[in-house]
């Protein structure tokens, strides 16, 4: 019997990828028919949801969403628990598939690893799956790209054509401003040395010369679209809307403007459709959208969640990092635009992540944990749980009660995990813990008896604002009720983007998609715990029109991360007698 305890997990998926079932099974066992499942290999499959929701038009699913409490920088598990209750479900006897987030080549190659899941509970095949899998993020990335080609070439041609010239050409003059660029190119990998940099050097023929920048593929806007666009004519639609800068009289100058929308939905066309995979233990994973809650929407996308909730009995659907930036989004932008309502959350703490919260000693990657986190020690426990209990009341202002997991782990103290009991039922929210990672459906067992109780409470799911409240109320709204802040403070830039939007009848009454850091409920990454007295700095704010929702970028938070010196692309290699890819963490 496999002992994950003495493996990798890329060695654990090695041992268990012999063992899957072919695509075309599970797309069967899930409901799908004929063509629409779409084999991409023998282990990967598209599914085509056009003759599906021809075929099936209702949503009969417990629909459950899987957040947790601020992360160390590790992460807590929160994928591999979606995972484990996938199987933990499975394992009881009912009708269940997942949609999990496709990982970034960004943090595959840098700290975090990828996004499989982990150990008894992973989504595989492991390779496929970490490195490009259909190439939806390719198709994001050069979609993307090619809007910043049609504009910077649209600003070289208007600078050295006269009206006339122009007309010939059939383009109107657009007066571009190049201070106000608000697309950049984009990249899926952690490239802080191309946030910022100059464009267009050298003669006339040479470009536009401006400052301009990258950010990474799964915060652009083009991502955001995929993660929430129902169907093709959607996803067009919403391309045509994409604000790629502004002229030199403050009106928004568009995708479709630049008559480049319809070349780009083209590019986004194959990236609509969900890719279907398995988890460890044979149930149906859909794999669609992008990471990133903390700079963008991060959740798996609608369309996969419509597929799920049609062909299963429960469906597990993620979102990104803690409840106060994924669920935020989950709850009050995604469930909007899907139509969706939850039955269950469950909210994923660790006994590592909470002591960080009480007050142990900083993590860092590349760096051993300090032994403060293997040793015993309740008290450090209870003073984190201050973090958990400030989730479990965000989650409780949508109306819905918490299922809070403990996702096991071997240094885990019984006194320790007494604490974590404690502090959940003191706050009304159902407790589990959960030992997928060492034992997979089976140790889920527990999770996924208390997620099926919860999924029966009758809840009273409501959206944290209304959908005429004004702009800035809302903005307030989410800084105080969700992240607990005592007001909110804009740069000049920031209340001047806010004056414009407001003022703009289409874009008044957008959702607000907050840029905010993962570690902390504030937004400072050092404020750990459950932060007081403090107020929420605002230094931009960008209009997603395409996407429908705005996003104030808080803090220092940067649209495109960095590689850490102990990046993770130095442990992975190709067995040259095998071909196979070794060393994903």
């Amino acid at each position: 019997m496999l002992d994950p305890t003495k493996l990798k997990d890329w060695q654990i998926a090695e041992a268990l990828e012999p063992n899957l079932k072919p695509i075309r099974h599970v797309a069967e066992e899930f409901g799908l028919q004929g063509s629409e499942a779409i084999p991409m290999g023998d282990y990967v499959a598209k599914v085509d949801t056009v003759p599906l929701f021809a075929r099936i038009g209702e949503c009969k699913a417990k629909y459950i969403d899987v957040t947790a409490i601020n992360p160390t920088p590790f992460g807590e598990g929160k994928t591999t628990t979606a995972l484990g209750l996938v199987q933990g479900l499975g394992v009881i006897g009912k009708r269940v598939s997942g949609a999990i987030r496709q990982p970034s080549s960004g943090p595959t190659f840098n700290l975090k690893g990828s996004a499989a899941g982990g150990g008894l509970s992973q989504c595989l095949p492991l390779a496929p799956f970490s490195l490009g899998l259909t190439g939806d993020i390719d198709c994001v990335t050069n979609a993307n790209n090619l809007a910043m080609v049609a504009l910077t070439a649209r600003m070289q041609h208007e600078r050295n054509y006269d009206d006339a010239r122009l007309a010939k050409t059939r383009m109107r003059r657009l007066d571009i401003d190049p201070a106000r660029v608000q697309m950049r190119w984009a990249m899926d990998f952690c490239a802080q040395s191309l946030r910022n940099i100059i464009i267009g050097r050298g003669g006339k023929m040479d470009g536009f010369e401006m400052e301009s920048g990258f950010y990474i593929s799964v915060a652009s806007e083009v991502m955001a679209i995929l993660a929430v666009a129902r169907d093709l004519a959607d996803l067009r639609a919403r391309m045509a809307r994409i604000v790629v800068a502004f002229d030199k009289s403050g009106r928004p100058v568009t995708a479709a403007d630049l008559e480049v929308d319809g070349a780009m939905t083209a590019w986004m066309a194959r990236a609509l459709q969900p890719n279907l995979m398995q988890s460890a233990e044979g149930q149906p994973m859909l794999v669609h959208a992008g990471p990133f809650a903390n700079l963008a929407v991060g959740q798996s996308s609608v369309v996969a969640d419509l597929v799920g909730c049609r062909l299963s009995d429960y469906h597990v659907t993620e979102s990104g990092f803690g409840a106060d930036i994924g669920f935020e989004k989950f709850w009050n932008i995604k469930c909007r635009v899907s139509g969706l309502r939850p039955s269950a959350v469950v909210l994923v703490a660790t006994i590592r992540a909470l002591k960080l919260h009480g007050g142990g000693p900083a993590v860092k990657p590349g760096m051993a944990l300090p032994p403060e986190y293997t040793e015993d020690n309740p008290g450090l426990v209870a003073k984190g749980c201050e973090n958990l209990m400030a989730h479990i009341g965000i989650i409780r202002k949508s109306g819905v009660s918490p299922v809070v997991c403990l996702n096991a782990f071997s240094a885990d103290h019984a006194d320790e995990i007494a604490e974590v009991r404690k502090a959940a039922e003191a706050a009304g929210a159902r407790f589990a813990i959960s030992d997928h990672w060492a034992r997979g459906g089976e140790g889920a067992r527990e999770l996924a008896e208390a997620v099926v109780d919860a999924c029966e409470d009758k809840g009273d799911f409501r959206f944290l604002s209304a959908d005429d409240e004004p702009m800035d109320a809302r903005i307030e709204k989410v800084a105080r009720e969700v992240y607990g802040a005592d007001g909110v403070d804009y740069s000049d830039e920031a209340k001047a983007q806010l004056a414009a939007l407001m003022a703009d009848k289409s874009t008044a009454a957008l959702p607000v998609c907050m840029a905010k850091t993962q570690y902390s409920l504030s937004h400072d990454p050092a404020l750990l715990g459950r932060p007081r007295g403090w107020r929420l700095p605002i230094r931009a704010i960008m209009s997603y029109c395409g996407a429908g929702w705005i996003v104030p970028v808080c803090g220092d938070i940067k649209l495109m991360p960095g590689t850490t010196s102990t990046p993770a692309f130095r442990n992975i290699d190709v067995d040259v007698a095998t071909g196979r890819v070794r060393g994903i963490v």
